[in-house]
């Protein structure tokens, strides 16, 4: 299959790059309104993009209306600083519902029952239960297109959980159960491996499909509900 990058809608070019680029690390945004509302959301558009300093990008779309800049952009875009979260496995249902467009005004912390902890530079509160977090201020800000922002963030302090930290400033990786995002789901990240592999773990591997951990049918997939939208954004069942 052969697909002209111009002939694509936004949606039909957003299903192609989360399909495709996986799976993708999940940056649990946690920000603040000028006005003191908290705000959570899970982003999927995330990596690292500096060591000296550290510094990471976000790329934000719209709500799924196409049109209102999220209340994350906005939060950060205004104060000019946010926390980025680790998304993991005991808490990827709250990663998951954070995805939903509450209303500005809504405490995200309270909603999801999400305890606050407090940061030591930025104003924002970071997840208490996230085991690493990252002190973010706003580097730059880069329209994306029509409708996308990418946001450069510095980290000026990172939160490590003593457990989590090794001799010689190693992150213990193996400890973290990790959730990263396939399309409109997610993966646990529970093996590791160095290359190269046995012959015979290959010649297993070939071929085999992803394992499923919530016992639906190996096909299913939440772009194919009312549930999804082309913004990254989730809606709850019964909406």
């Amino acid at each position: 299959m052969i697909i002209p990058a111009d002939s694509l809608t936004a949606e039909a070019a957003y299903k192609l790059l989360i399909g495709s680029i996986v799976p993708r690390p999940i940056a649990w945004v946690s920000s603040v309104s000028p006005q003191g509302t908290a705000n959570i959301a899970p982003i999927s558009f995330f990596t690292a993009v500096g060591r000296k300093p550290p510094m990471i990008s976000l790329t934000l779309q719209p709500r799924s209306d196409g049109r209102v800049l999220k209340d994350t952009f906005n939060n950060i875009r205004d104060t000019g600083e946010f926390v980025v979260n680790m998304a993991t496995i005991p808490n990827s249902d709250a990663v998951h519902r954070s995805a939903y467009e509450f209303a500005p005004h809504e405490d995200e912390f309270e909603l999801l029952g999400l305890e606050k902890a407090r940061c030591e530079i930025v104003s924002v509160p970071r997840i208490e239960s996230a085991p690493i977090a990252y002190e973010c201020l706003v580097d730059r800000i880069i329209p994306v297109g029509e409708t996308d922002n990418v946001v450069w963030g510095r980290i000026v302090q990172f939160h490590i959980r003593d457990d989590l930290y090794l001799e010689r400033g190693r992150i213990d990786t193996a400890a973290l159960a990790p959730v990263g995002r396939l399309a409109a789901e997610y993966t646990f990240v529970e093996n590791v491996f160095t290359t190269p592999l046995p012959a015979e773990t290959l010649a297993a591997l070939e071929g085999i499909r992803m394992r499923r951990l919530d016992e639906l049918d190996s096909g299913f997939s939440p772009i194919d509900t009312a549930l999804w939208s082309a913004s990254g954004s989730t809606r709850p069942a019964g909406q």
